[in-house]
């Protein structure tokens, strides 16, 4: 029987011992290989990096736009690379920050699940509930979505901050929006950098009483702590197994800090740190 998106979550964590996400942000420039061709360059990096990390890690997170960048090669890698997690049973994020028209968003869901064959996507709420309704109702045959609520970037204070009539700011409306939109499977994106926030928002969930998965950018380069996530965590409810804490180019460029072509190494080392700073998921 197949598992749902909440299992194989878990499944992924208990294996590996490990809530670690690792975003694929590919950047040719910064990639310490001769290769021309950018498909091979791309797939060589991520898939020697993933051998050597698969077993410490819970999840990968594709970014989309950032193998979209190089056009049909770099799509061509992306799908070569998801083949690969999902050989090595890790749950498949695909980061595409969709949400459009009713329709457009059908289009869009049907590529990322059938096409690419994520287990999960990334989708921005402000279209309203017929922008998202598309992507969720792939939860009932087993698929994640995770919905935009707070975000890690600098701007997000521009729109998620601000304070709506009824007193909330604008990402509590967004979370509020995923518990009236839940079903199992369903997420939400919260960033790392504000803590405060973030605290609250998982509270909320919490008391919502619904398994709502947390996919939490920002930590490393951006100045989240993965530490600070992993306490409020374990503070608000015990079982952190479905939780993911994301890093990307703090894992893929770990070697740029140590002055060596190590990349694989490097990112080993970047991993075991930051699961130590984590700490016991169990």
């Amino acid at each position: 029987m197949q598992m749902n998106f909440l299992e194989l979550l878990e499944t992924a964590a208990e294996r590996s011992s490990s809530i670690i996400c690792f975003g694929m942000d590919p950047a040719i420039g910064r990639m310490p290989l001769q290769q021309k061709d950018v498909t091979k360059k791309i797939v060589k990096f991520y898939s020697e990096i993933l051998a050597a990390v698969a077993d410490k890690i819970g999840a990968v997170k594709p970014n989309y736009a950032f193998f979209a960048q190089y056009g049909f090669p770099g799509l061509k890698a992306m799908e070569e690379l998801i083949a690969a997690a999902k050989k090595k049973k890790l749950p498949v994020i695909l980061d595409a920050k969709r949400g459009d028209i009713g329709k457009s968003s059908e289009a869009y869901s049907k590529e990322v699940f059938k096409i690419w064959k994520a287990d999960a996507v990334t989708v921005s709420p402000y279209m309203g509930s017929d922008s998202v309704t598309p992507f969720i109702n792939y939860c009932g045959s087993g698929k994640g979505v995770y919905i935009l609520v707070r975000t890690s970037n600098p701007g997000a204070a521009d729109l998620q901050q601000p304070q709506l009539k009824n007193g909330k700011e604008v990402f509590m409306e967004a979370a509020a929006k995923v518990v009236e939109w839940h079903k199992d499977g369903l997420g939400a994106v919260v960033g790392a950098t504000n803590i405060a926030e973030f605290d609250k928002i998982a509270k909320f969930f919490e008391a919502a009483k619904k398994k709502i998965p947390l996919l939490i950018p920002g930590v490393g380069a951006q100045g989240g702590s993965a530490k600070e996530v992993a306490a409020a965590l374990r503070r608000i409810n015990g079982n952190i197994l479905i939780h993911r804490i994301n890093s990307s180019s703090g894992i893929s460029y770990a070697y740029e800090k140590y002055g060596k072509d190590d990349y694989v190494g490097a990112a080993e080392r970047a991993v075991k740190g930051l699961n130590s700073e984590i700490g016991k998921i169990r």
